[in-house]
């Protein structure tokens, strides 16, 4: 199934009719963006979260970013590349857009990074952050406002060596943000690894894994298994009485898009990240109340980082005044990053990819009844990818 939606936002206050009021000429003069995101089947709550951080952006500024009137195009990846790479190349040739912010996962990034940097548009990632483009291919028109993948790993793999963990399980899917997870936890933990595995995109039994799991003489686990993965994974590994016997330890399978069906089966477990709905900034207080407010949820990561990422671009228009036909003024505005993060600290490295503080995070029911990641200690401050070193631009 094929979704695509369009709002016209002309510098009209949240819930007027879009349209009704502004002329065709207005707005030929948008500022035009489209965002590719996958909104079909388990994973659609992730991509629902990068929607909705950005939407909320938009309508705290009355449809404008950097004092900018924005149109903004979504399309539907389906989770498959190929749709993905149509959906790009349509908001390029067809809709000339001016920005295209996307993707949730990684192997959707690659599917349509060639096609956008090609074309001189920029590329903002609010989410997918592959070693692919950290290094050597890094481009001066792709940016990143999540994390680069192996980071949250990286960053696991000191929890695990702080926290005592000496024989770890690791398992995530075979696709490149799995790989990256990988080795991004081998890299910093200083124990042993006693198995890895890697399971299809989308699995949802868990049953064989779990057995090797349950004799593998390991005393945690580290996954990374998003959306509907790790409501799966997580329900069947509590089921299957392993919560009692080892410490669950992972990034972005226990988040605020998974929670609300994991709900107790993930109370008390440990993840790595560069945000949590709780931490303490007068930014961060605001968003999150904002949106828990306009959308009824607790918002993850994935909104968070949209919500950046809106704010990005909005800092950028403002620089340039809302002209972006000079391509190396928009590129040096974004470089900046001028703009308050719900992070605090936030700044871009050579390669386009943060600078940021990660954190420990753990599972924890709130007064409301509502499940969310708590902060609970900084690990690493500044943490800046290992790729960066090989980006010449």
């Amino acid at each position: 199934m094929t979704s695509t939606w369009t709002r016209k936002l002309a510098g009209l206050a949240a819930g007027v009719a879009f349209g009704a009021l502004a002329t065709s000429q207005a707005f030929a003069e948008d500022i035009k963006i489209g965002m590719v995101v996958t909104l079909s089947g388990p994973p659609a709550a992730l991509g629902q979260q990068l929607v909705d951080g950005f939407q909320l952006a938009l309508e705290q500024n009355g449809g404008q970013l950097g004092g900018q009137s924005v149109d903004l195009i979504v399309e539907d990846d389906e989770l498959k590349p190929d749709v993905a790479l149509l959906k790009a190349k349509a908001l390029i040739e067809r809709d000339n857009v001016d920005f295209v912010v996307g993707t949730v996962f990684s192997n959707m990034l690659q599917a349509i990074f060639k096609p956008v940097v090609q074309s001189e548009t920029f590329l903002i990632s609010p989410n997918a952050g592959p070693s692919t483009f950290a290094g050597r291919n890094c481009n001066p028109y792709f940016f990143v406002t999540s994390y680069q993948n192996n980071q949250p790993a990286e960053v696991s793999g000191m929890i695990a060596s702080e926290e005592g963990f000496e024989n770890v399980f690791t398992m995530v899917p075979n696709y490149q943000a799995g790989r990256d997870n990988i080795e991004g936890f081998k890299k910093t933990f200083k124990g042993n690894v006693t198995d890895e595995v890697f399971t299809p995109l989308g699995h949802q039994d868990f049953s064989a894994e779990l057995a090797r799991i349950a004799t593998s003489g390991s005393d945690a686990i580290f996954t990374f298994m998003p959306g509907g993965m790790g409501v799966r994974l997580v329900k069947q590994f509590d089921a299957a009485g392993l919560s009692e016997k080892m410490k669950f330890l992972s990034v972005f399978t226990t988040d605020e898009t998974t929670l609300p069906g994991q709900q107790d089966a993930a109370l008390g477990f440990l993840s790595a990240g560069s945000w949590a709905p709780d931490m303490k900034n007068e930014t961060n207080e605001a968003f999150v109340a904002a949106f828990e407010e306009r959308y009824g949820y607790v918002p993850g990561s994935y909104a968070a980082q949209s919500y950046d990422a809106a704010q990005l671009i909005a800092s950028a228009l403002e620089k340039t005044g809302g002209k972006l036909d000079d391509k190396d003024a928009v590129r040096k505005a974004l470089e900046e990053a001028d703009f308050p993060s719900v992070r605090g600290k936030f700044s871009f490295s050579n390669n386009h990819y943060p600078i940021q503080d990660f954190h420990m995070l753990k599972v924890v029911k709130r007064d409301d009844g509502k499940y969310a990641t708590s902060f609970v200690r900084t690990v690493v401050e500044d943490y800046e990818d290992g790729f960066h070193g090989e980006c010449r631009m």
